[in-house]
């Protein structure tokens, strides 16, 4: 692979003066080049796109083109800095959206958020709180783009019943790597909650649940924060944008970062959801997103927490079953562990439930 070739096919302002891989993503190689500018520094993002994963490179950037184009016009619209508030993809010279090289690697390249900065961990409730309002204003400013112009980059991918039905009751009947007899009373919990799989299906069919665009990855990670005064101002990582349910984006937000532990953390007793946390995320979102929401979709928040964590959950049993065929594992018991680590966050939604709704009542009064 020759970067400076691939560097060459894009409409960037300067003479370049470096590039080097940058971040610690796991899925597309990524780098940073600087351009110079009449003494003017530009830093600009290549990424070669791993197409094994994201195999319809034209749907993929069909689908992030068409977000940040409208997240650009209601960000000037509001006042906003839409060179911060969203990414900036550049064409090529030929004026395509990616390039592709001669040995079919796709690439595309994106304006830096000079001044930003990313956390990986959650480690307080304001910066979780704050992250819960970037996503809520991705909501908010995309509430009448039109959803279903977008391509399903991953099908099914919260379809909860469609997995249940296609993927872990296949995995427990085949049981491949002849684990089932490890993890019988894993097999029950998920086989006790099969209606909770259909809610959300079953009201989108009704009319009740819009189909919304969604993230479908929000982890604090892919929030960017101004360095200097420490407030969200960006969405990345845009590559599972496509047609859902906000409940989806808010759900698994809630999973990932009101968890008392880890996610492959072995001590269940200690595994709780913590209120606080998802309390300050609740109000972040809902102080951005409450007015585009309808009310079929708030009374279903903390239900949406429950579920994504629930899903996780099954995904991981699943693929322990299946011999880990599609999460990376560090030991044989991984997944399984993070499992029992999911449901017990779920037995603890379940306890808490009624303080969840109470939570989000008090918040949309």
């Amino acid at each position: 692979m020759n970067i400076n070739h691939v560097l060459e096919q894009f409409k960037f302002k300067g003479e370049l003066e470096s590039c080097d891989i940058f971040g610690s993503g796991h899925i597309n190689t990524t780098f940073l080049a600087t351009y110079n500018e009449d003494g003017k520094k530009r830093n600009y993002v290549i990424q070669k796109v791993n197409t094994s994963i994201f195999p319809d490179i034209d749907a993929l950037m069909n689908n992030i083109f068409s977000v940040t184009d409208f997240l650009r016009e209601k960000i000037k619209a509001d006042g906003g800095n839409p060179h911060r508030e969203t990414l900036h993809f550049i064409r090529t010279f030929d004026g395509n959206k990616y390039f592709k090289d001669e040995d079919g690697s796709c690439f595309r390249a994106y304006r830096f958020v000079d001044n930003s900065k990313a956390y990986d961990t959650v480690d307080s409730a304001e910066v979780f709180g704050k992250s819960g309002k970037a996503f809520g204003r991705f909501q908010k400013y995309l509430s009448d783009f039109p959803a279903e112009s977008l391509s399903e980059i991953i099908k099914n991918f919260h379809n909860t019943i469609w997995r249940y039905e296609n993927e872990f009751i296949p995995a427990v009947q085949a049981d491949k790597a002849d684990r089932a007899v490890n993890c019988g009373e894993e097999i029950k919990f998920v086989m006790h909650r099969r209606e909770d799989c259909k809610k959300l299906v079953e009201l989108i069919e009704k009319g009740e649940l819009p189909l919304r665009v969604t993230h479908n990855d929000t982890k604090l990670n892919n929030v960017l924060f101004d360095s200097d005064s420490d407030d969200a101002i960006c969405v990345i990582d845009l590559d599972t944008v496509m047609p859902g349910l906000a409940l989806y984006d808010f759900g698994d937000s809630i999973r990932f970062g009101a968890n008392s532990c880890a996610e492959d953390d072995d001590n269940y007793d200690k595994v709780e959801l913590m209120l606080d946390y998802f309390e300050a995320y609740a109000k972040g979102f809902l102080s951005e997103a409450g007015d585009a929401l309808n009310q079929c979709e708030i009374d279903n928040l903390a239900f949406s927490a429950k579920l994504m964590t629930f899903e996780c959950g099954m995904r991981f049993l699943t693929d322990y079953l299946n011999g880990d065929t599609y999460f990376k594992t560090a030991y044989p018991e991984h997944n399984l562990v993070r499992a029992k680590n999911q449901f017990a966050l779920v037995a603890d939604m379940e306890r808490k439930m009624e303080q969840m709704q109470q939570i989000i009542k008090n918040i949309t009064e």
